[in-house]
């Protein structure tokens, strides 16, 4: 393939990922204009934010499965129809019912289908080593610029006309996405005679749902939360078993043992969770505090995310050049370590001064910190396996992040809800902090030159 051609369809791909992205943190911005227009509470709107991650984290396995079985294109394309149905539901809502079903349950599918083929065609469009990193830094800059820039831009649109015009700004990208993303031609020819293991992707996505539920129900109700979790547990045990028997009897899984056999690819995966859980999670506190306890409109909380865009943009774009200086390790380790400088920051100076610009230093950080991990924990992942599995472990990839970003909205908000009047936000922001250390432990047991792991032969 010429080199004009990836280039050609790295723009959909990377405004995909925007997109998405930029959808799992703009609400965090409105929940007070949302709950008042629809009648509801924060936390109604939070469960709306929870959900919409969830579904994606839950989905994305099987997304990745139908890619391969039926196109990365076709899923693609399929995809951004059903976001833009589900952000055109979002802008009509007359209630917080049909906000879930557009915007939660819509969108969440929709992305589900349309992530995994932008990871899979990035894998096979551009298969030298240094074009690869280049193409995920520029996506996935484009992702974490979507999360961080996500409650500015919402702000923006919130309080110039409203925040049901940020559902009609999504499907507009969305259309003009599958606009550009008709040059795109798929590498691989799709397999229509691939198994799908339906009842896994129902045990897994069920149980991920009811784990996170669970998480969620802690701040009022202990006896639900142990239910849910309980559950959860038992459908995921379940959902393992089911794995374990399918191979025996020859019978393709879900998702096969073999994506978990390279030490080095969980890792990374863990490291993935941990960093989504960082990022979404701090934007939901930090937006949360600045307008329910400091009283802060939509656009001003939107102004002080600035800080942590800019450094999340400046870290990401400058990936690919740092990872011919630096191993995967190190810069994920070193990711993990700013950030937690940073949310040390946010709680010695954000607590302590009603300037809302004393966020800015720590957003920053974190900011520098996301960023500059964000690719090398994709690369150490999707370099591990070859071609053949790109399709399984890409939907396994975006999981993990989905899952990070989900539970980052349940751990974090749960705190805050809790008691919003007291330390909660010391609280929610030491509990981040210790998040990213347990990451940059993880990090630290990655073997030194982690982008250069072996392929799978399976």
């Amino acid at each position: 393939m010429t080199p004009a051609a990836p280039r050609g369809v790295l723009l959909p791909l990377a405004l995909a990922q925007f997109i998405c992205s930029f959808a799992g943190s703009n609400m965090n911005v409105m929940i007070n204009d949302i709950s008042v227009d629809l009648g509801t509470t924060v936390q109604g709107v939070q469960v709306a934010i929870t959900l919409f991650l969830l579904v994606m984290a839950a989905l994305m396995i099987p997304g990745g499965k139908l890619a391969d079985r039926y196109g990365r294109k076709r899923c693609f394309l399929a995809g951004l129809l059903v976001y833009g149905v589900g952000a055109v539901a979002s802008a009509i809502a007359p209630g917080l019912g049909v906000l879930i079903l557009g915007n939660s349950i819509l969108e969440g599918i929709g992305t589900a289908l349309l992530i995994p083929p932008v990871y899979i065609l990035t894998t096979l469009l551009f298969t030298e080593t240094v074009a690869r990193a280049k193409a995920f830094g520029v996506i996935m800059a484009m992702g974490g610029v979507g999360a961080a820039a996500g409650p500015l831009i919402g702000g923006l649109i919130t309080t110039a006309l409203t925040w049901r015009a940020a559902f009609l700004f999504q499907a507009v990208v969305v259309l003009l996405i599958a606009l550009l993303g008709r040059r795109i031609e798929d590498p691989l020819p799709p397999d229509p005679s691939a198994p799908f293991d339906i009842s896994g992707a129902v045990l897994s996505a069920a149980g991920l749902i009811l784990i996170v539920s669970g998480i969620q129900a802690a701040d009022n109700d202990l006896r639900l939360m142990a239910l849910l979790l309980g559950l959860g547990a038992v459908l995921l045990t379940a959902f393992v078993l089911g794995i374990r028997a399918k191979e025996r009897r020859g019978v393709e899984p879900l998702i096969t043992t073999a994506m978990f056999a390279s030490r080095t690819a969980n890792l990374g995966l863990i490291t993935q969770l941990l960093q989504w859980l960082l990022l979404i999670g701090t934007s939901f506190v930090v937006a949360t505090y600045l307008q329910v306890v400091r009283g802060y409109n939509a656009v001003q909380t939107g102004v002080i995310f600035t800080a942590a865009t800019a450094g999340l943009l400046v870290s990401s774009l400058a990936a690919a050049r740092l990872a011919r200086r630096r191993s995967q390790r190190t810069l994920i380790r070193t990711g993990f370590l700013t950030s937690v400088l940073g949310l040390g920051v946010l709680i010695a100076l954000a607590d302590r001064s009603l300037n809302p610009w004393a966020f800015a230093p720590g957003l920053l950080l974190v900011g520098l910190g996301i960023g500059a991990m964000l690719t090398p924990s994709v690369t150490v992942v999707q370099s591990a396996f070859g071609a053949d599995d790109q399709g399984e472990i890409s939907g396994l990839s975006r999981s993990a992040s989905n899952l990070g970003s989900a539970l980052g909205t349940a751990v974090a908000g749960t705190i805050l809800v809790a008691d919003l009047t007291g330390h909660a936000y010391a609280m929610a922001t030491i509990a981040l902090a210790g998040i990213g250390l347990a990451g940059f432990i993880v990090a630290s047991l990655l073997p030194d030159q982690a982008g250069d792991t072996s392929r799978s032969t399976r």
